[in-house]
């Protein structure tokens, strides 16, 4: 079997701060789509209530995603084929503890108390830290609430 291409989709109340967030929290690139709108909307395949001006150019108002600056991505979308995370509004807020979530590795040239400081001025919060057997590491949560871990 052929592995399968997957992107991980995230419930947001605003895409492009999270994908903004995200993006300089991994070091990731925010995907620019924005020619492929633009060619839809010159068809008159997709109307301009759709879409909103982020970072100088046309984006989806209700989509935007993030893609490691590494993977290959389609240069006539702008769309990732790699690792890749896609922030979707929706009109609920988060209301219950995540069933997935990011682990974020400090790695061992970098300090996780300094990785988590640095998170924290890009808006993410501490939740608490564990000291487990099975190793340590901080919880956290993005601006939206969504937990994460630092390890």
């Amino acid at each position: 079997m052929t592995a399968l291409h997957w992107k991980l989709v995230i419930d947001a109340a605003d895409p492009h701060a999270q994908a903004d967030f995200w993006a300089r929290a991994l070091g990731y690139t925010v995907e620019d789509n924005g020619a492929f709108i633009e060619r839809l909307l010159a068809a008159g395949h997709a109307p301009a209530e759709l879409t909103v001006e982020a970072h100088g150019r046309r984006a989806w108002r209700d989509l935007a995603a993030v893609r490691h600056p590494d993977d290959p991505y389609e240069e006539a979308t702008g769309i990732g084929h790699g690792r890749r995370l896609l922030f979707q509004r929706v009109p609920e807020a988060k209301t219950a503890k995540n069933r997935l979530h990011i682990d974020v590795h400090a790695g061992p040239a970098r300090d996780r108390a300094a990785e988590v400081a640095r998170l924290e001025s890009l808006g993410a919060s501490v939740l608490r830290d564990v000291d487990e057997p099975g190793g340590r590491w901080t919880v956290m949560a993005d601006p939206e609430g969504n937990e994460f871990c630092v390890q």
